[in-house]
């Protein structure tokens, strides 16, 4: 069987999978849509061109692979809010106004430190809905500039108390005033794993020829391991699924969890995962500079995490089509310590 794929395979014509001989297909329910581009003029808006990200392929880090293995991975940054987490926010929005809990006159409200947060901006912004968003008062300078950026209220909590006293004030503040708020809760949202499930996972089947063996991806939430994984294992059962997660509580792998000491998202399905890969920060951010200074590609450390797994796996099989995801690009990672002296 040949895996010669393409270097770099952009957007898919359509989403709409085929299935291999004697593997399952299960129809699944249409994703909802931004609509309203259709005949009005040239031109897409931005929220619309989120998904369908290009699959790279590397070149010079799989060197002494087996010839009959490519490593391949979906490039995240590439959506209009710069990473991964636009899928599941878009996702989460349209589900709230399907389902009438987000409407005019509501504010979307959550807790971040991160991307979601900023993909809850941008979206929040196109849709015309108010955002605000409980912050830890550590969090990075670029974060809070650019969720400001995109107009959203930024509320600072105890940096102490981390993602968890950010979480604890906003549902004090919806306690308050419920009718004033939607509030996605990421972590227990069906519609976040869906956003993989109809995305992602039809994106590399298709992108892949239908070749994908493996599937490594990190887990913050879980939704992009359990919706992709999902679709994945009903294109082919025989697809292998791999969990990356920090090696241990302590580590600096952001947008990462420390499954055995962390609160385990309520999206997460643990019989999906055949396999967990523990990676060490370090090892994640020197694949950052690898990325960087051997292939071109420039990302954060969730996506060394993710690559120093899917090359983990790569080196033990003699054949075979690893696809991994890049969750977010390195721009605000470039002043961290790891650059010094790379």
């Amino acid at each position: 069987m040949s895996y010669i794929l393409p270097a770099m395979i952009r957007r898919p014509s359509s989403i709409a999978a085929q299935v291999l001989p004697g593997h399952a297909e299960r129809a699944s329910p249409a994703p909802p849509s931004f609509g309203g581009s259709a005949g009005s003029g040239p031109g897409t808006a931005a929220v619309e061109t989120i998904g369908n990200t290009p699959l790279l392929r590397f070149t010079r880090i799989t060197a002494g692979l087996s010839a009959r293995v490519r490593v391949v991975a979906k490039a995240e940054w590439m959506n209009p809010g710069g990473s991964v987490k636009d899928r599941p926010a878009a996702r989460m929005i349209l589900d709230g106004e399907r389902r009438g809990l987000l409407r005019p006159g509501r504010t979307l409200l959550d807790a971040t430190s991160g991307n979601t947060g900023i993909a809850y901006a941008m979206v929040g912004a196109a849709r015309g809905y108010p955002v605000k968003l409980c912050v830890p008062a550590n969090t990075e300078r670029g974060i809070l500039g650019t969720l400001k950026a995109y107009g959203a209220q930024v509320v600072l909590t105890d940096a102490a108390q981390g993602m968890d006293g950010a979480t604890r004030e906003a549902q004090r503040i919806l306690s308050a005033s419920p009718d004033a708020y939607f509030f996605p809760d990421q972590l227990n949202n069906d519609a976040n794993w869906m956003a993989h499930y109809d995305g992602t996972g039809n994106e590399i089947w298709q992108q892949t020829g239908g070749r994908v063996t493996h599937f490594v991806a990190g887990v913050g939430t879980g939704g992009t391991l359990v919706g992709t994984g999902r679709r994945l294992r009903e294109l082919n059962r025989q697809v292998r699924l791999v969990c990356v997660q920090p090696a241990s509580p302590l580590h600096g792998l952001e947008g990462l969890r420390h499954l055995q000491t962390a609160i385990v998202p309520g999206i997460y399905d643990p019989s999906l995962v055949d396999e967990t890969a523990a990676v060490e920060t370090e090892a994640a951010q020197s694949m950052v500079v690898r990325l960087a200074r051997e292939e071109g590609i420039f990302v954060g450390v969730s996506s060394g995490a993710a690559v120093v797994a899917a090359l983990q796996v790569a080196e033990r099989i003699e054949e075979g089509v690893v696809v991994t995801v890049l969750p977010e690009g390195g721009r605000r990672f470039i002043h961290q310590g790891f650059w010094e002296g790379a």
